[in-house]
């Protein structure tokens, strides 16, 4: 009698959850994940023979399974067994042998490369001969040990594949290993047996689950079935279909869902519908063979006549034998353990901890060895090949010939990116496995599935938010998505005979800090993540001492911005590192082994931890010939497309008729200068964008500038001030001091910009404040006018703008979202409704550009009693700001905005589209033909009352009185008909049906792609969408300069920038100067103290001479100079009560004690370099403030380096500049130079607890040097002991005896001495020597 079935509630297999994508790389066994449950069964295994006389425990019977023979006398204790299950083979039972015990073991979800058992297709040979009938016994020895055998089992009816895997002389027996990896001993002389000849492969069978008519089927080890019954249940409320199960994703984190495929056979209904393709999960001792199965009777009985021979499947642990050539070793769990760890810690970035590695560290030891100290790249080097690449991972062969085809899939795409996360699509859901499973758990919080294989997953709709978490943290991902559904699979399997067993899949995108651009955060954060391609030439590359050529390309994907330059720079750099200052690249692209160790150390320095990429030079960083030529194919290939919304950066140059590239690109290509290193800089920017499938969507829509100051910059004259990587991080321009943030920075202070483009615009605005003397005052004018009694004004246009998403990016987005490149392509398999979504951003974007347009156009009217140029050119439509307002208007009148946001559909206007309105044409006219056969029939048949009826799917039925039906055509045909009426269709009306039905498909049609139409018409201006973003930008940052200046603590100025000829001297004078940042409530100490600064001019000194006490104000003083000259040349009110300023060409800071270990560089090393910076190229325009310089040598080398870089910039550059200095003996010999200002910061000496002098700071800038430092009472403010500071007072007073006063008294003395010599000797007629005498003393005495 067969096993009862299992119940299943009524509910057919066909429909009952599927198997999860555990089981896509395998199982767990009870082994390494106990299951708290007892395993339900499976159908549709091999059937245990019976033995009466067994006590052997009952397996967990699992359907589709062999069952283990049961032997009489084993006296083993049984548990409660499992209910019986249908469909199994019965194996022989043996009355006297007890079966051997299988050890336990872990069952990896990947095979070991030394588990790997050859064997390929069976091929059997012409008409086969069953064996002979048992009467007639034929003897078999070891010659058949090997060969292929098919054994039948009389109650499954069915025949079963294997091999002959050993043969015991003592008892005669043969152990036959069948497919699905089971043993046997048989005497083979006395079964139905069949010999199957080919030769063994790696090549295995295995069964594809799918469709919706399809089951799969799981072959296990018996071992295993406990587990795999767990699986099953875990999985009990999953469906079949790949996006039906999004609700119970949260419920079951164990389970998930995966895309159908059909078997090559027809599985019984009864077996339970499991994912993607049979992917089996070996074990360590014993790899799993498939077995075939027939047609019908899924059933597997084996009959047990002679019922002589137990279960004698042989465990290979026990006798610890050898697997086709590979030892099979078991690893005791501490060396396991420890062997793991070593493993898991060679590779990159997959170091597991705690549980996880408890859990899945001894496993992933044993299966991927090749990823430890044998590791090999793609071209089998190892990594200490100069050429090894560690983005790519030799696979050994036996590893791949064990895996199962989606397993093979999974491998072929990490092995080749694995500095990447593989974000592995299966139907709804985003599955991360083995090493990427643990950044998943560690990184976004996701929980593993159950099983001893690393795996867990999120759904579609999870997509951007997890990704974007990722690369937020540095991490590279690669999307994999489904090119194929598992009907197209099943169709290309039929149509053109394709064996593949998983649906096709592809890499449509490549993630990184560089290459985001989608998801929330992203649209929030207004910051720029630039990537920088960099290259560099010339004599540098050789030579230490040359001076370096850059070619750079800065790309900004989220907004199609990309800037070029080239330009030439000193040995330390200087330019690299300003313009790496200031942009903070997220990503770098640089050809691998090029670049000059200073410009190495130069990006180490001056970045924040990039995700940094060496690309091949020429193949892969291409030059500046390969870069034209590629991105020429390009812009010729979309100028040809007739709807091509391609304009460029504005234009197209063909006036020879050849080239179609960019403007500022073909200049590049074909001007007098070199630009081959920027052009070989776009070059490895488009190679790297191209793997990531963005060089098209950011080509098309690219917007193209030229990096300021670069050598093919068309400015004839300067335009901006210039602020050094030093001056940024000195002032805290963009970044504080204590932890890297925005707190504190003058950027902090004047961000009250309330759109993201806006905020980007001040950032450039503070890196390259204004040179030239006009921009400045239209600037001025534009700030002060939107302020005062237009500032309700300029509320009503920040509370409009406030509520805009990012619409430069947001538009970029747009433009990308034509493009079918990437996850937009169109053989990518989405579930979630991404047109819905695509369409919702699209009328965003459109209500933010009318909101644009309509705050700019309520600001135009202060321009009717105020004059400023810039405002008038900024909101003046037509010029700056574009006159889009048609094309506003044609989206509104084009379809309801409302409706297609909230239903996801356009439903067009009448007029909005040709092609909807054509076929919405040809339907109507179609219905009216109808209407008027209509007519027509009435008056033929004489009855007015024929109408048209509709009877299910069959409409336009002319309904007749039946007594009029001996009058209708015979050529009508008669439909259906009901008492009294009969319902025919005329040869006129089936004609017009078919148009009509024609009609409406191509109406469908033309709705669907209704969007993309609307879309491609807003993409042709482009230029004006970005203009219209770039001039709100700009109005939001004007009104943001008025708006900060009332932050100020005390008043404010407008500042009188003049212009400086070459007779006039450059000046800065200030009266009441404030500090733009600091104020007086934030320090705890009262108001901020303001000062009169002044430098320069014809009756100032160039320089002063700043001393003090510590802590007296002197490096605060020098910051708020410099950032109220910054404040004025970008158009701001500065905090003081008057500013007069010459324009300042570049600033120059030295200031504060830190070093670059990681560039060499040593503190005072530190300090030399921006000094020496300051030497070569200080102007006399430029604004010099050194703090202290020479502090970090010993006295006498600090004091002589002071003197003699003070003496070269009074003396030889003659610009203005602030020196501070605790070198007292500089005021002494600067005490009469009229180029020269000594001043300090005043401050009150009294006399303190313990003879120690108690110093009041007045922070007043007072003239006159300052004698002493005070630096014991800063000790004594900072909590030294007493005993220690008395002792510091005692030395202090005994060296200012020894080096000052004395040096003092004796200087004065000898120079009264000489004056007398000189006096004495003036009368002496020996005028030659008297002059020299002169000459000397006079020497002497200015030393």
């Amino acid at each position: 009698m067969a096993p009862s079935r299992r119940q299943i509630n009524g509910r057919s297999p066909l429909v009952n959850p599927q198997r999860q994508i555990t089981a896509f790389f395998g199982k767990s066994t009870a082994s390494s994940s106990p299951s708290p449950s007892p395993a339900p069964s499976l159908s549709d295994k091999k059937t245990p023979k019976s033995n009466p006389k067994s006590n052997s425990p009952s397996p967990s019977p699992l359907s589709n399974k062999k069952t283990p023979k049961s032997n009489p006398k084993s006296n083993s204790p049984s548990p409660s067994p499992s209910p019986p299950l249908s469909n199994k083979k019965i194996p022989k039972s043996n009355p006297i042998s007890d079966p051997p015990a299988r050890a336990p073991s872990p069952g990896p979800a990947t095979p070991s490369p030394i588990q790997s058992k050859f064997k390929k297709p069976l091929l059997v040979i012409g008409q086969t001969t069953p064996s002979p009938p048992k009467s007639a016994e034929i003897t078999y020895g070891d010659e058949v040990v090997g060969k292929q055998v098919r054994v039948f089992w009389p109650l499954d009816k069915k025949w079963y594949d294997g091999s002959v895997a050993s043969y015991d002389k003592g008892e005669c027996k043969h152990v036959v290993e069948y497919d699905d990896g089971q043993e046997e001993a048989l005497n083979l002389g006395k079964e139905k047996i069949e010999w199957v000849v080919g030769e063994k492969s790696g090549v295995r069978f295995k069964r594809l689950r799918r469709g919706t008519s399809a089951s799969r089927r799981v072959v296990t080890d018996d071992d295993d079935d406990v587990e795999m019954g767990n699986a099953e249940e875990e999985k009990e409320n999953q469906s079949d279909c790949d996006d039906s199960s999004d609700e119970d994703w949260e419920k079951n984190v164990g389970t998930e869902v995966c895309e159908s495929e059909e078997d090559d056979v027809e599985l019984d209904d009864e077996t339970e519908i499991m994912d993607e393709e049979e992917l089996v999960e070996e074990k360590d001792e014993e790899p799993p063979k498939i077995n075939r199965v027939s047609k019908t009777d899924s059933r597997k009985r084996k009959t047990s006549e002679v019922a002589k021979s137990g279960s004698e499947k042989k465990s290979r642990i026990d006798k610890d034998t050898t697997l086709k050539g590979f030892k099979a070793s078991v690893v005791e769990p501490a060396k396991r353990i420890e062997e793991a760890d070593r493993v898991i810690k060679a590779m990159d970035d997959n170091i597991l901890d705690g549980d996880a590695l408890a859990r899945f560290g001894a496993r992933e030891s044993e299966k991927f060895c090749f990823l430890g100290v044998d590791r090999r790249d793609a071209k089998r080097r190892r990594p200490t090949d100069e050429n090894y690449d560690p983005r790519t991972l030799y696979l050994p062969p036996d590893f791949v010939k064990r895996l199962t085809g989606g397993q093979r899939q999974w491998w072929e795409f990490k092995s080749k990116h694995m500095d990447k996360v593989v974000f592995f699509k299966m139907g709804k859901f985003y599955e991360l496995f083995e090493m990427d499973a643990h950044v998943g758990a560690k990184e976004l919080d996701l929980q593993y599935m159950k099983g001893e294989q690393p795996h867990c997953g999120f759904p579609e709709k999870n997509f951007s938010v997890n990704i974007e978490k990722l690369v937020i943290k540095g991490y590279r991902v690669l999307v994999v998505e489904q090119t194929e559904t598992p009907d197209q699979l099943e169709r290309r399997r039929k149509e053109k005979g394709s064996k593949d067993k998983v649906v096709k899949r592809e890499i449509c995108a490549v993630v990184t800090r560089g290459t985001l651009t989608d998801g929330e955060m992203l649209l929030t954060n207004p910051e720029a993540s630039y990537l920088m391609a960099l290259t560099e030439g010339g004599e540098s590359l050789t030579d230490q001492e040359a001076e370096h050529d850059f070619g750079v390309c800065l790309v900004d994907v989220a907004t199609k911005k990309i800037i070029l330059g080239q330009f030439k720079d000193d040995q330390d750099c200087s330019a690299l590192s300003c313009l790496l200052s200031e942009i903070r690249p997220v990503e770098i692209i640089k050809p691998a082994n090029v670049l000059s160790s200073a410009t190495e150390r130069t990006i180490v320095r001056y970045t924040r931890n990039p995700l940094v990429n060496n690309l091949v030079p020429l193949s892969e960083f291409w030059d500046a010939e390969k870069t034209i030529h590629e991105v020429g194919i390009f812009y010729k290939r979309i100028s040809c497309q007739p709807s091509s919304a391609y304009c460029g950066d504005g234009s197209l140059n063909n006036e020879s008729g050849s080239s179609v590239l960019p403007k500022m690109l073909s200049e590049l290509a074909t001007g007098d200068k070199n630009c081959s290193l920027a052009l070989s800089a776009l070059g490895g920017a488009i190679y790297y964008l191209r793997q990531a499938f963005l060089d098209e969507s950011l080509l098309r829509f690219a917007k193209f500038e030229s990096l300021p100051y670069c050598d093919f910059s068309n400015f004839t004259e300067k335009q901006h001030m210039v602020l050094d990587a030093a001056a940024l991080e000195n002032l805290e321009i963009f970044e504080n001091s204590r932890n890297g943030g925005f707190s504190g920075t003058l950027y902090a202070q004047l961000n009250q910009c309330v759109t993201a483009s806006g905020k980007r615009l001040l950032k450039t605005w503070l890196a390259r404040p204004l040179y030239n003397l006009e921009l400045i005052k239209e600037r001025q004018d534009a700030v002060a006018i939107l302020r005062g009694e237009n500032l309700p004004y300029s509320l009503e246009f920040r509370k409009a703008l406030s509520r805009l998403p990012d619409m430069e990016r947001l538009i970029a987005r747009i433009f990308s979202s034509i493009e079918a490149s990437g996850r937009n392509g169109d053989k990518v398999v989405l579930y979630e409704d991404v047109a819905k979504k695509q369409l919702q951003e699209f009328i965003s974007t459109l209500r933010g550009c009318e909101t644009m347009v309509d705050a700019c156009s309520s600001l135009r009217v202060i321009l009717k009693h105020e004059k400023s140029r810039r405002l008038l050119h900024l909101l003046t439509p037509g010029q700056s700001l574009p006159d889009i307002s048609s094309s506003i208007k044609y989206f509104k009148d084009a379809f309801d905005w409302v409706e297609a946001h909230s239903s996801g559909r356009v439903v067009p206007h009448e007029g909005a589209d040709e092609e909807y309105d054509f076929t919405c044409k040809t339907v109507k006219e179609l219905e009216s033909s109808l209407t008027k056969h209509l007519k027509e029939q009435r008056k033929l048949l004489g009855d007015a009352s024929i109408n048209y009826v509709t009877v299910g799917k069959d409409e336009y039925l002319l309904e007749v009185p039946e007594s009029l039906s001996g009058h209708v055509p015979q050529d009508y045909e008669l439909c259906s008909s009901k008492k009294g009426v009969c319902r025919y269709w005329s040869p006129t009306i089936k004609e017009l049906l078919k148009e009509l039905s024609q009609a409406r498909t191509e109406k469908e049609s033309a709705l669907k792609s209704i969007s993309q139409r609307l879309v491609g018409r807003f993409c042709e201006h482009q230029e004006k969408w970005r203009q219209l973003v770039s001039v709100t930008a700009e109005l939001d940052v004007l009104i943001s300069l008025a708006f900060a200046s009332d932050s100020y603590e005390g008043v404010r100025c407008r500042p009188v920038i003049s212009g400086s000829t070459s007779d006039d001297v450059p000046r800065l004078s200030a009266t009441g100067l404030g500090h733009p940042v600091l104020r007086g409530d934030s320090l705890g100490r009262g108001s901020f103290v303001p000062n009169d600064v002044k430098v320069g001019g014809s009756t100032q000194a160039s320089f002063i001479l700043l001393t003090g006490p510590n802590m007296g104000g002197k490096s605060t003083l020098l910051r708020q100079v410099c950032l109220a000259v910054i404040l004025a040349q970008i158009g701001a009110d500065v905090p003081a009560e008057t500013f007069e300023l010459s324009p300042v060409d570049r600033i120059f800071v030295r200031m504060g004690a830190k070093d670059h270990i990681m560039a060499g560089q040593s503190t005072f090393l530190t300090e030399l370099s921006e000094t020496a910076v300051m030497l070569s190229s200080a102007t006399r325009n430029s604004l010099v403030v050194l703090d202290e310089l020479g502090r970090g040598t010993a006295t006498s080398d600090g004091q002589a380096i002071a003197e003699s870089v003070l003496e070269h910039f009074i003396n030889k550059v003659q610009c203005r500049g602030m020196f501070s200095t605790h070198y007292h003996r500089l005021s002494m010999d600067y005490k009469t130079n009229p180029k020269v200002s000594l001043c300090h910061m005043a401050c009150q000496v009294g006399e303190g607890s313990s003879g120690v002098e108690e110093v009041t700071f007045l922070y007043r800038l007072t003239p006159g040097a300052c004698p002493k430092s005070y630096g014991v009472n800063v000790a004594r403010l900072a909590g030294l002991p007493d005993y220690v500071l008395q002792r510091a007072m005692i030395k202090s007073q005994e060296f200012e005896s020894l080096y000052g006063k004395n040096h003092r008294k004796s200087d004065h003395k000898m120079a009264e001495m000489m004056k007398q010599i000189i006096g004495s000797v003036s009368s002496d007629s020996d005028k030659d020597s008297l002059s020299e005498l002169h000459s000397m003393a006079n020497t002497f005495l200015q030393l």
